[in-house]
Formats: structure tokens, C-alpha cells, sequence
């Protein structure tokens, strides 16, 4: 395995993991106390990430942040109101990053990709505005489903529904990302 491989590898399961222990140590022991085990699993995987790979992305660092801040509300006030929130937040957040970029000719997508994909302008627009009405579409569903379902539902959603959403839209990309590809 080649050492960019692995270093997608470890960043994937570094933020994978901690969703998974969240979703386990919620059906044994509740929100609350897997919102603790989260917070410190996501703490750890920062520590893994920085530690292997000498960097912390954009993205997790601002959902960790957001899980630090999310989560110790929902502890401090044992209300899970808030860590259900936290995904509504950042699906909003990198909506509107991306719609703002568009509008300030500043694409935030083009900026943060373009080590990864080379597409003409054009293909960098229609993708921005493609992942900045996912975004805008799960944080909707977010809000359906902790507001409608229970906890546990939520929760399981949460990791075996938002990430295969996320990897079927990305894979759905395809042939944009084909058609305007710069070669």
C-alpha cells in the first residue's frame, strides 16, 4: 500500500471510528455518555491525525471543534438537543461557505479539492453548487429525524445514514467531474 493510501486510509478511519464507538456506547449506555466517549474519541483521533500525518484538515478540525462545543453542551446541560443539533450546524455551515464562495467568485470547493481533482471552472460552479444544496438538504434531514424519531433512531442515522448519503452523492459526481475534467 503506498504511503498516500495509507494516509487516506488512517484519515478515514480517524473519522469513521469515532462515529462508530458514539453509535455502540449510545445503545449500552445512552446519548449522554456517548456523547463523552465521542468528544474524547474525536480528541484522539485529532491526536492521530496530527501525529501521522503532521496535519489536521479543514473539515475535521471544524467538526471537531463543533463536537467539542456541541457536546460539552449537551453534558454540561444533559440535554441532547445540542449534539443532535451539531450536524444541522455543520451541514449549514459548508452550505453556505460554498453558496458564498459562488457569490464572492471565490470557490471554496475549487480551493480545497484542486490538489485532488482538475476541472475548468465551470465544473468547479456546478459541483459547489451541487454539494452546497446536499449540504442544505441533509441538514434539513437532520432536523426531520432528531425532531421526529427517537434518540437511538437518530443515532443510528446518524452513522448508517448520513455516510452512505454522503459516498452515493459523491459517486453520483462522476460523470461531471468526467465532463469537465481538465486533462
Amino acid at each position: 500500500m503506498k504511503m498516500e493510501e495509507k494516509n487516506s486510509l488512517l484519515k478515514s478511519l480517524t473519522e469513521i471510528i469515532p462515529l462508530i464507538i458514539f453509535f455502540l456506547t449510545n445503545a449500552k449506555f445512552g446519548i449522554i455518555t456517548a456523547t463523552k466517549i465521542f468528544v474524547v474519541t474525536t480528541l484522539i483521533a485529532l491526536f492521530i491525525n496530527y501525529i501521522y500525518l503532521k496535519r489536521i484538515s479543514t473539515t475535521l478540525l471544524i467538526t471537531s471543534i463543533l463536537i467539542f462545543v456541541f457536546g460539552g453542551l449537551t453534558i454540561f446541560f444533559n440535554d441532547s438537543t445540542f449534539i443532535k443539533l451539531k450536524p444541522t450546524i455543520v451541514y449549514l455551515l459548508f452550505s453556505t461557505l460554498l453558496f458564498l464562495g459562488l457569490i464572492l467568485n471565490k470557490n471554496f470547493l475549487k480551493i480545497y479539492l484542486s490538489n485532488l481533482i482538475k476541472l475548468n471552472d465551470t465544473g468547479w460552479n456546478i459541483l459547489s453548487k451541487r454539494w452546497g444544496i446536499f449540504f442544505l438538504l441533509m441538514a434539513i434531514l437532520n432536523e426531520i429525524i432528531w425532531r421526529n424519531f427517537s434518540t437511538d433512531f437518530w443515532v443510528s442515522f446518524k452513522v448508517f445514514g448520513f455516510l452512505p448519503i454522503t459516498i452515493i452523492f459523491t459517486i453520483l459526481q462522476k460523470d461531471l467531474i468526467q465532463k469537465y475534467q481538465i486533462k
